[in-house]
């Protein structure tokens, strides 16, 4: 089982950035992709963001694009969320993910515990 920690969330005003951080350890090599999703009060988990540990191809949801990277330290074992000119919209707890494959999105099957992301109009 991999374990996933994520950081860099807080409180922004629209049009800032953050960027967050998730760290894996455990089973890492069992993971051969990373992901960001994020969930929106009343609302379903959503897909943002996805790569392979060795790089290359990026896949974004279309809300995102042109505003969000996603970046891979195999180094460190980290993947990045650079998250650019915020909307409120973005607002949500963004949750880091490990699973065999960037795409689709189901792919998905371990999960950090999340970090919050508020984004002021």
């Amino acid at each position: 089982q991999v374990q996933l920690v994520e950081s860099g969330g807080g409180l922004v005003q629209a049009g800032d950035s953050l960027r967050l951080s998730c760290t894996a350890s455990g089973r890492t090599f069992s993971s051969a992709a990373m992901g960001w999703f994020r969930q929106a009060p009343g609302k379903e988990r959503e897909f943002v963001a996805a790569i392979g540990w060795s790089g290359g191809r990026t896949y974004y949801a279309d809300s995102v694009k042109g505003r969000f990277t996603i970046s891979i330290d195999n180094a460190k074992n980290t993947v990045y969320l650079q998250m650019n000119s915020l909307k409120p919209e973005d607002t949500a707890v963004y949750y880091c993910a490990a699973g065999p494959r960037p795409a689709p999105p189901q792919s998905f099957g371990s999960w950090g515990q999340g970090t919050q992301v508020t984004v002021s109009s």
